[in-house]
């Protein structure tokens, strides 16, 4: 996940100084709303007009997956093995150097230098890069939320807006030149397109941008329930546990590939730009300031040759695997510099290498934020302009993701890139295109209110699978209840999760890039665990990581199947060691039965695990070398997407 230009579309605040005074809208939303014609178009689709997947894509189970052993205790040389890699990734955590050193001199005039400390900007564009936000957030989007405003309304064409934010940019060493270049003329035009056309000011705006740092503001416009069927909810059965030596599905999750075509080994790792390792980042200024063989934990993307390795790893290690849940995020961050033309090719070409390693084995994929160029840019269908419409990257997904899924699925794909697809008798995989519930996608603002009537969809997909006793996984890539998806969104999925607890026994997201779990509770009762999603690693060691993959074991075909995840592994490549000796090791991290002794993975036993978790000092520390291990300590404390 990426907000790189968010600090910069904002930063044009600076005028605010002069402005206040005579613009009290910039910091108050007020009675100031200017008029605006401009209405959503008409959308007439129906769930019911989109053919569903009646006859399953995968074939008689031929498998015999072996279970992780159950109840293993880490033997202590392997303990103590993996609080040595954690004390490494303590060791050599990366230092950031984001935008600019506070140190350097300004050359800037001392009432923008004031300006500058007063937002502390600096500060700014490391909490929109990590999406945790404070005050100090929101009151730089309300001030470039509101100068933004007023510059439309004063009349100010495109171009002299477009060239504002990028002389600010500059002048103030937000970014680069061509960085502050690319972002304002990539993200200039969808944001002055539709600030024109909403007539909500800076508090509201922010709100919804920025999430709870800049107050749970009421806007009607952003306040929407879906629809239920009248059909009564059944009561919910306690959960068994699955059977043992019933037969199970193995399942790799990955996430978050972000392949960079143009990585270049020893090349800048510790510039000053989003991303770095490539060859127009210079050369090191320092001998440890060359980009790795394998990777970098610096702000780097994955070498096409990590991922090679990976894959061929995988075919390798795991050949038995029966199909493949891919939950986005394929381009990298270099989300100054992209184009439509740019992520096609990187889309067709990890296509192509997943069909060219994994013959014959369904995969089932998920549309990440960045695949769209400019980044999180997302329109709902009734965007139809050539020049807006995302038309261009979801009938490329539709072409390219037919190479596993059935011809049904053309429908909802060119509409809103999500699908329903039949896997087995009684189990189907829904994947929705969690970017509708993103608060980065700026077209929402236009109108929040169920995008493309995917939440619809998703409830009349579910309330067909209910009647035809299906149990149904769903993946995407933005978790629900993420900072990054609007807090509207997920309570309306939170109330889909509730309300179909029985026929959804699993969920699996990426984005965050770390090896985490949600776990979702009655509303009614918030001591009954209704739900689990699972949240894998990401490929890309950006930033801090080992690049990581998840093994799911399914419940699968037999009489009494759940269709639950039995047991999960998480498999990570120690990039300092492979950069050292020129050779990845991939290696199983842990099994989750095994390692917390859980008696399975129903949503009560993930319950029980976070309470002994409270009671249980060892048991926590054990959580927490984990993911000291995966993530590196700077992970521990920071989100990055």
């Amino acid at each position: 996940m990426s907000q790189y230009y968010f600090p910069i579309v904002f930063i044009v605040l600076l005028e605010i100084l002069r402005l206040a005074q005579s613009h009290p809208f910039l910091f108050n939303s007020g009675n100031h709303r200017p008029p605006v014609e401009w209405k959503t178009p008409e959308d007439n689709w129906t769930a019911e007009a989109a053919p569903r997947s009646i006859y399953p894509l995968l074939q008689n189970q031929n498998n015999k997956h072996q279970l992780p052993p159950r109840y293993a205790v880490i033997e202590s040389d392997e303990d103590e093995q993996l609080l040595r890699r954690a004390h490494e990734a303590k060791e050599n955590a990366t230092a950031r150097t984001l935008f600019y050193s506070p140190k350097e001199e300004s050359h800037l005039p001392p009432l923008l230098t004031k300006t500058i400390k007063y937002f502390n900007l600096q500060q700014v564009a490391f909490e929109l890069e990590t999406s945790v936000m404070s005050q100090v957030s929101c009151t730089a989007c309300k001030a470039g939320a509101g100068l933004l405003q007023h510059y439309i309304r004063t009349g100010k064409s495109k171009e002299e807006i477009i060239k504002m934010i990028y002389q600010y940019c500059v002048q103030l060493k937000i970014q680069s030149a061509r960085v502050c270049e690319g972002v304002s003329q990539l993200f200039g035009v969808e944001v002055i397109y539709v600030l024109k056309r909403i007539t909500i000011g800076p508090d509201e705006i922010c709100s919804f941008i920025i999430g709870d740092a800049c107050g749970d503001i009421y806007n009607p416009y952003h306040e929407w329930e879906v629809e239920f069927p009248p059909v009564p909810k059944p009561d919910p059965r306690e959960l068994g546990l699955p059977k043992e030596a019933a037969p199970v599905f193995k399942v790799l999750h990955l996430s978050d590939t972000h392949f960079d075509p143009y990585y270049a080994e020893g090349s800048n790792a510790d510039c000053n730009e989003p991303l770095c390792c490539r060859l127009t980042n210079g050369r090191p200024t320092t001998p440890n300031g060359a980009a790795g063989k394998w990777g970098d934990y610096r702000k780097c993307d994955t070498p096409k040759r990590t991922v090679d390795h990976m894959l061929n790893h995988i075919a390798d290690t795991h050949s038995d695997i029966d199909f493949i849940i891919w939950t986005g995020d394929l381009p990298p961050h270099d989300v100054w510099n992209q184009t439509k033309e740019e992520n096609l090719k990187v889309l067709k070409e990890t296509v192509t290498q997943m069909t060219e390693k994994f013959p014959g084995i369904p995969i089932f994929p998920a549309l990440g934020n960045h695949e769209s160029a400019p980044v999180n840019s997302f329109p709902p269908p009734y965007v139809q302009q050539v020049d807006s419409s995302i038309a261009w990257l979801y009938d490329e997904l539709d072409v390219q993701w037919r190479r596993w899924l059935p011809a049904s699925v053309s429908h909802t794909v060119r509409r809103g890139a999500f699908y329903s697809v039949l896997v087995r008798p009684g189990y189907r995989i829904i994947s929705l295109n969690m970017n509708y519930c993103n608060n980065k996608n700026w077209w929402l603002l236009l109108n929040s209110t169920d995008p493309a009537t995917e939440l619809q969809w998703f409830i009349y997909e579910l309330q067909s699978a209910e009647f035809a006793g299906e149990k149904v996984h769903v993946i995407g890539h933005i978790p629900p209840g993420h900072s990054d998806c609007l807090k509207v969104w997920s309570r309306n999925y939170y109330k889909i999760v509730s309300r179909f607890e029985s026929t959804i026994t699993a969920q699996f997201f990426g984005h965050t890039h770390f090896d985490e779990f949600e776990v979702f509770y009655d509303p009614h009762d918030l001591s009954r665990a209704t739900s689990i999603a699972y949240i894998g690693p990401s490929v890309t060691p950006y930033n801090d990581l080992n690049p990581g993959y998840r093994i799911y074991y399914i419940d699968g075909d037999h009489d009494e199947t759940t269709r639950l995840v039995v047991d999960h592994e998480s498999w990570i490549m120690n990039l300092k060691e492979a950069n050292l000796y020129d050779y990845p090791i991939w290696y199983k991290l842990y099994s989750t039965r095994a390692a917390y002794g859980m008696k399975g993975l129903r949503p009560a036993d993930w319950d029980q695990l976070i309470n002994n978790m409270t009671d249980s000092k060892e048991l926590f520390d054990l959580y927490y070398n984990i993911s000291y291990a995966i993530h590196g300590i700077t992970k521990i404390f920071w989100r990055k997407r």
